[in-house]
């Protein structure tokens, strides 16, 4: 591969970095200090029925905005430390091999963190359901990665993992569904932002599964393994930076 691909991907990884280090400041500096109930159902004993019943909690609240910063902020952190030394010299030779391990363990946090926000924001607030989610997204992302790991020894693309991945991945998008789907009606029913988040981030997470198809199909300019890295970059910034303007303006900006 050309060694000047790769210092271009190191300027790019750099400057995508820091695109999303300032969004993440941004929304702590600009952002209001809305949070989110999480609760949780346990067995409690019910003396009028002589059984035990499922009985709902309060846990603890979730400040929205500073989960929408730490999304972001995971990917500035990937973005500037595989830029610079030793970790640069490390991205590089995997690339080589085709694979990218900082991406895929970025991705297993960030992208279920945005899970769990948008499943928040439709009504998802019990603490198992929320942490089941995460798990689910971040299973999704290993097969990503396990994706990528076991084809470098096979002749032929092996596509066990990417389908396997593409089950646990739809889950807790159907989940998300259906609560939005059963939400109120009229002046009752969540309000138009949180359509467009369902809408836009779960295409823009599709196009993730799209980018890996065209890089193993060798389909135009994904032959190229480092395009196919690029897009992966491009359609992270644009899908973490549509989640967080999106609640930005939603429920985060100053009254």
């Amino acid at each position: 591969m050309d060694e000047k691909k790769f210092l271009g991907l190191r300027r790019f990884n750099l400057i995508m970095g820091l695109f999303h280090l300032v969004q993440a400041i941004l929304m702590l500096v600009l952002s209001n200090d809305f949070s989110q109930q999480v609760y949780g159902y346990f067995l409690q004993f019910d003396p009028a029925t002589q059984s035990l019943q499922p009985g709902l909690e309060k846990l603890f609240n979730i400040p929205i905005a500073p989960l929408v910063a730490l999304f972001l902020l995971f990917s500035a952190v990937a973005h500037l430390t595989i830029s610079i030394g030793p970790v640069y010299e490390w991205y590089v030779k995997n690339l080589k091999k085709g694979i990218n391990y900082a991406r895929w363990y970025e991705y297993a946090f960030s992208s279920s963190l945005m899970i769990v926000l948008i499943g928040m924001l439709v009504g998802i607030l019990e603490f198992s359901a929320l942490f089941m989610m995460f798990v689910l997204n971040a299973g999704m992302i290993f097969f990503g990665l396990m994706m990528e790991l076991h084809n470098q020894t096979t002749k032929k693309t092996d596509w066990t993992s990417y389908i396997y991945g593409c089950i646990m991945g739809i889950a807790p998008w159907i989940a998300i569904a259906y609560y939005l789907l059963n939400a109120g009606e009229g002046d009752l029913k969540p309000p138009d932002f949180v359509y467009g988040i369902f809408f836009s981030i779960f295409v823009f997470f599709n196009t993730f599964t799209v980018n890996m198809l065209l890089q193993y199909k060798k389909v135009g300019k994904w032959s190229d393994y480092l395009f196919g890295e690029k897009m992966y970059i491009v359609l992270s910034l644009l899908a973490k930076s549509a989640l967080a303007w999106q609640v930005f303006a939603g429920t985060l900006r100053p009254v």
